[in-house]
């Protein structure tokens, strides 16, 4: 109780907003460390596709949307604008040619086109080294005013990754965060930050319900928490069932929605509860403490398995049970002295692995584990790393890092090793990365 009432503690001193930073960064984070207990990230350059957006008159704001989130998705060797002369042939103007011979020569496999059509945008995806057109879309966008603008136009992005690559991207997706004791939502390439909590309270550890519609997150005061649950377009906040006394944190949906799994902690211990939230009733006791802590509950991506942190080994470490509680076991192998504790686990969403940090010489670093083989891999040396989220395509993962001197918000490719930051007020903490949004499920 008292080691998880000093990490509440902590969480809760977070840093006055500061202004928003323009500065951005892309770098890698490659540190290796053979066999045992670390693998850093590799990357062989020159294996991924060249692609250009190609320029045009106007749709301005839509083509920058664009071209970031392909680059963001880290599966294209990106060609800027800049490096196409102003000779290339018409681009951008109906019924042009797109000068495939250019293209080809600056290493392009595909070329992006945008067209201005009735109500939004018609986009063509070229086959360069075929000189021909592969896919061809109109897209409807609402105004560029309107709350939704970027979230569609993230949407059209994501689909012409789909079409250049067979998977479809990550750009229509969010992020929550806390800064200054509110939870914050963002977009996934660092833009339209909105604030979802009042300023004047403290809440923590939000998390998105799967479809994407509301959050969970706890209130945090005189001592205790709730575990609450709020529409992200806003509307009445409702309070877990279960929660109402004690201090409960660490929330985390089951993947149908239905189940909110979390950390109980009272005079008796801290253990992981399960609340039939869809019902709203029945709060059932999954570990007994036993003088060790049981929290961060996350749930495997068909909900038949829960991943959490223990206590009950000495420092926390990541253990696995089933959702009913039982067959509870250590998850990612430790060794004293070489590495110390571990904490906040996410399941990844193609249910291969789990994401966390652990203490390496006294700095929190991220690490997965392989669920069926128990093989754990370090992916960060740089600075102070920590709270690591999922992007929905399973490659992408959030974490905050002090490596640009305040705790921000990061993201890494795993298969790249690339890391980019995402500016956010004040000092971020807490990650939640949201799956896709569709246009039905979530409101602007």
């Amino acid at each position: 109780m008292i080691r998880l009432l000093a990490c509440v503690t902590a969480l809760a001193v977070l840093a006055p907003l500061a202004p928003v930073r323009s500065t951005r960064a892309a770098a890698q984070d490659t540190s290796q460390v053979k066999e045992g207990v670390r693998v850093g990230v590799e990357y062989q350059p020159g294996v991924r596709p060249g692609l250009v957006v190609l320029p045009g008159a106007g749709l301005d704001s839509v083509r920058a949307i664009i071209r970031r989130d392909l680059d963001y998705s880290d599966r294209f060797e990106m060609i800027t604008v800049a490096d196409a002369p102003s000779g290339a042939g018409s681009s951008g103007v109906p019924g042009g040619a797109v000068n495939y011979g250019i293209y080809r020569a600056l290493g392009a496999s595909f070329g992006v086109e945008l067209l201005e059509a009735p109500g939004g945008v018609t986009v063509r995806l070229h086959d360069v080294g075929a000189s021909q057109v592969r896919n061809q879309q109109a897209f409807s966008l609402p105004p560029v005013t309107d709350p939704g603008f970027r979230l569609a136009v993230h949407r059209v992005g994501d689909e012409v990754a789909r079409w250049a690559t067979g998977t479809e991207g990550i750009a229509a997706s969010r992020l929550l965060f806390v800064a200054g004791g509110r939870v914050y939502r963002v977009d996934s390439d660092g833009e339209d930050i909105v604030p979802l909590t009042p300023a004047g309270q403290t809440s923590l550890s939000p998390t998105w319900s799967p479809d994407g519609q509301r959050f969970a997150f706890t209130l945090l005061g005189a001592g205790r928490g709730g575990v609450m649950l709020q529409g992200i377009a806003g509307g009445a906040v409702q309070q877990a069932p279960g929660t109402a006394a004690g201090l409960n944190i660490t929330p985390a949906f089951s993947p149908d929605g239905r189940l909110l799994a979390y950390a109980h902690s009272d005079e008796s211990g801290t253990d992981v509860y399960l609340a039939n939230i869809a019902d709203r009733c029945c709060a059932q006791r999954l570990t007994v403490g036993r003088f060790a802590d049981n929290l961060s509950p996350t749930f495997s991506p068909d909900g038949r398995r829960i991943a959490f942190v223990s206590t009950r080994a000495g420092p926390p470490q990541i253990y696995v049970m089933a959702a009913d509680g039982t067959d509870q076991e250590l998850l990612a192998p430790f060794d004293y002295g070489a590495t110390g504790s571990s904490n906040a686990p996410e399941w990844s969403p193609d249910g291969a692995n789990v994401v966390f940090h652990r203490e390496v010489s006294g700095s929190p670093q991220l690490f997965v584990v392989s669920v069926a083989g128990r093989r754990v891999r370090q992916l960060t040396s740089s600075g102070r790393n920590e709270d690591p989220t999922w992007a929905p395509d399973g490659r992408h993962v959030t974490f905050v890092s002090d490596r640009s001197g305040r705790r921000q918000l990061w993201v890494i490719d795993l298969e790249t090793g690339r890391v980019r930051q995402l500016d956010t007020p004040g000092a971020a903490r807490l990650p939640a990365w949201s799956r896709r949004l569709s246009r039905t499920a979530v409101a602007p």
